[in-house]
C-alpha cells in the first residue's frame, strides 16, 4: 500500500510540475509582450521629445525674432487709444475716466499718459 501511495504522490507531483510549466511559458510570453511594447513607447516617447524640442526650439526662436522687432519704447496699442481718446477730449486717469474735459489739461491723465511713456 505504502508503493501505492508513494507513486500517487509522484503522478501528483508531476501534474503540479506540468501544470507549472505551462504557468512559466504564459508567464515569459507576456514578459515578452510586455518588453515589446515597452520597446515600442520608448521610441514613440522618444520620438514625441525630439518633436517638442523642435517645437519649442522654433517657438523659442520665433519669441527671440519678435522681441528684436519691438522697440523697448514700444508701448502698444493700448496706450495709443489711451492717447488718442485723451486728445479727443475725454479724461483717461482713473479720476474721470470717459468724462469729457472740456477743453482743459487734466494733471491726472497728462501723468499717467507720461507714466506709460516711461
Amino acid at each position: 500500500m505504502k508503493d501505492r501511495n508513494f507513486l500517487d504522490t509522484v503522478m501528483e507531483f508531476e501534474q503540479q510540475l506540468e501544470a507549472m510549466q505551462e504557468q512559466f511559458g504564459a508567464l515569459k510570453q507576456f514578459v515578452a509582450l510586455m518588453m515589446e511594447e515597452h520597446k515600442a513607447l520608448e521610441t514613440e516617447n522618444h520620438h514625441l521629445r525630439t518633436r517638442l524640442e523642435e517645437l519649442l526650439s522654433n517657438t523659442n526662436s520665433v519669441q527671440a525674432a519678435e522681441v528684436k522687432k519691438e522697440s523697448p519704447l514700444d508701448i502698444g496699442e493700448g496706450y495709443d487709444n489711451l492717447a488718442r481718446l485723451y486728445q479727443e477730449g475725454f479724461h483717461v486717469c482713473h479720476v474721470h475716466f470717459g468724462s469729457s474735459r472740456k477743453g482743459e489739461d487734466c494733471l491726472f491723465c497728462l501723468s499717467f499718459l507720461n507714466k506709460q511713456n516711461v
